[in-house]
């Protein structure tokens, strides 16, 4: 038993709460899925392809905002959304390694 998390974090993990939140509601991963490869789309036009209401995609896109899944800027009355690859690509990178040292090699049995 590795006790030492049951009172604290792995270090740097503490951020990831609201990374996997963010990720658990399939309306804010079908947002993140629309976005091409360093495209940015307006909210209005983020609104205009799902069937909730514009406050109900603003919350979304809100969350995954807080959640540094998606960067915003806004220029004019817009404001543009594009995802935060850099940092998705870091977390999951930091997750995977603490996996992969927790996997232990397969025991081999050999018959004798």
């Amino acid at each position: 038993m590795n006790s030492k998390f049951a009172d604290r974090l792995p270090p740097g993990w503490e951020r990831f709460s609201r990374f996997f939140f963010a990720l658990g509601d399939t309306t804010r991963q079908q947002i993140l899925l629309v976005f091409e490869p360093g495209e940015e789309i307006c909210v209005n036009d983020i609104a205009r392809l799902f069937k909730i209401s514009r406050p109900a995609v603003s919350h979304h896109l809100k969350v995954l905002r807080n959640a540094e899944l998606l960067l915003c800027e806004k220029r004019g009355k817009e404001v543009y959304y594009r995802v935060n690859h850099t940092y998705c690509a870091e977390v999951m990178r930091i997750v995977h390694d603490f996996v992969a040292a927790q996997t232990s090699p397969p025991v081999s049995v050999s018959s004798g």
